[in-house]
């Protein structure tokens, strides 16, 4: 059989764009104070939008003529109205079809007073094909409940036409918030949007719809940023590059940190093998595997510079991490005994003193049935905890908040920090970091190329890896999540997961030098 292998379906994202996300109404606030900040009314921005949208045309659509714009009632609307004025003075033909009529008093009121030319009411768009490329300007990232059936109906037909789509601010149909759709959403060729990207842009299955983002300067000053203090970000190096573990010249394994991983019994060895090994590469000074006796044969037999600890009782284990150093511990791949997780997790939020606890895998099953119990241990242990679970172990760990139908990825993983205390990597294609303290991070450089067997255990080692070098443990989440994905788009088809683990040197000089 021939044919060319397909790319997967992704919508990658510059690095070149800034880490803050605004949320729908932190993007309105950012407008006020835009406008404030810089003395002129906020029509100004109005117009610097529509010059934006206008730039895309003059250099990715020059040779169309027949351009739809539609145009909503709200400013996302107003920006339609302004692109197509201008439009006009640059020869082109733009037709608008408007869905209600601007808001009295309204900016965008005095954008279609701008245009001044007849519109033609949205229902009359019923042959997209009649047009070379349209202008979505219906709905931004504001949106949040599903669209009229008829409208839906009309967006599936621009679909299906395959005339190019330039959308503003967000495709419509998206939820700007969560990057939810329920129902039918514009597919864009070409999204663009202002001062800063939404989370809509940067979550499934928004992200899709988006197409090429451009992001543009509409004179929003950087300075309302420190008025706002935005909590959402995108999962870029700038965002943790500044807390990464620095090294002396004098410094040695101990203060590069002791990083432990507990393993399952002597059938189940490889994923403790990948987590350690991941923790080394990523800096650890020293890596203990702590095993059941059976399984320290089976690990002899594979390792050279990964240490080796027979697992004893609960106080021995305690007494060994307090003994060693030890500052991070990763407790789950591959463990085995879930009564057995669930007391050593205890045991160490209870009496230990390390830096941090990482629960994958087993141990999220184990504290499960009790997870409430966990939680208040959690929050008064000097331990700080993160959590990596794909979407079974969420729903087992936070059944309550996963059954709530109508929150979104963001939100349930901003709910899950705060409930249990831990950090929480809530995996997935755009994997979403969130913290007690409210801040949260979308990874967007995940890879389909992850869906292997022990990629979930090479992540969890090089978040391990990273603690036991007391980087924060927010910062460390966020890091490790980026890292892991580059490794496996660095490698790219036939990777498995020792691969990873391989390719974590090289991603580690290309993104901190």
């Amino acid at each position: 059989m021939g044919g060319v292998m397909k790319k997967y379906a992704t919508s990658k994202l510059s690095r070149h764009f800034p880490v803050e996300l605004l949320t729908p109404k932190e993007m309105g606030k950012a407008d006020r104070l835009a406008a404030t900040l810089n003395g002129h009314d906020s029509f100004k921005l109005m117009e610097r939008a529509g010059e934006a949208i206008v730039d895309i045309i003059l250099n990715d659509y020059r040779c169309c003529r027949k351009i739809a714009v539609l145009c909503g009632p709200g400013n996302n609307g107003g920006d339609g109205y302004m692109a197509a004025h201008i439009l006009k003075s640059h020869g082109f033909e733009p037709t608008i079809f408007a869905l209600g009529k601007p808001r009295s008093g309204s900016d965008a009121e005095k954008a279609a007073a701008f245009w001044g030319a007849k519109y033609l009411p949205f229902d009359e768009f019923s042959s997209p094909q009649d047009f070379d490329v349209v202008i979505d300007a219906l709905y931004g990232a504001g949106l949040d409940r599903p669209l009229e059936q008829t409208l839906q109906g009309k967006l599936k037909r621009l679909n299906e036409s395959g005339v190019p789509v330039i959308a503003v601010d967000l495709p419509s149909g998206v939820f700007g918030e969560s990057g939810i759709i329920k129902g039918e959403a514009v597919k864009a060729a070409k999204t663009v949007t202002f001062f800063r990207l939404k989370p809509g842009h940067v979550c499934y299955p928004g992200r899709l719809q988006c197409g090429e983002i451009r992001l543009a300067d509409i004179g929003i000053p950087e300075k309302v940023l420190e008025i706002i203090k935005p909590e959402r970000f995108i999962n870029f190096p700038s965002l943790w590059l500044n807390n990464w573990p620095e090294l002396d010249y004098d410094t040695h394994k101990y203060r590069r940190g002791h990083a432990v991983v507990f393993s399952g019994p002597q059938s189940s060895t490889g994923a403790a093998r990948l987590a350690a090994h991941a923790a080394a590469r990523s800096g650890a000074g020293l890596v203990t595997i702590i095993a059941p006796e059976d399984a320290l044969l089976v690990h002899e037999m594979h390792l050279t510079s990964i240490m080796l600890k027979e697992m004893g009782s609960d106080a021995e284990i305690l007494d060994f991490l307090e003994s060693r150093k030890v500052r991070s511990v990763v407790l789950g791949p591959a463990f085995g005994s879930l009564e057995r997780a669930f007391s050593i997790v205890e045991a160490i939020l209870s009496k230990s003193k390390i830096f941090t606890l990482v629960l994958d895998a087993d141990a999220l099953t184990a504290i499960a049935k009790e997870s409430q119990k966990i939680f208040a241990l959690i929050k008064q242990s000097p331990v700080n905890v993160i959590m990596t679970p794909h979407e079974g172990e969420f729903q087992r760990v936070f059944y309550s908040i996963s059954e709530s139908k109508d929150l979104s990825r963001i939100e349930k993983a901003r709910k899950a920090a705060s409930e249990s205390g831990a950090v929480v990597v809530y995996k997935g294609a755009d994997t979403i970091i969130a913290s007690p303290d409210s801040r949260l991070a979308v990874n967007v450089n995940g890879t389909p190329f992850l869906a292997t067997a022990g990629s979930g255990d090479v992540l969890s080692g090089i978040i391990g890896g990273l603690s036991a070098q007391q980087m924060p443990i927010f910062e460390a989440a966020c890091a490790g999540v980026f890292l892991h994905a580059q490794c496996a788009e660095h490698f790219g088809h036939g990777m498995i997961a020792e691969d990873i683990v391989s390719a974590i040197p090289l991603v580690l000089s290309e993104t901190i030098m």
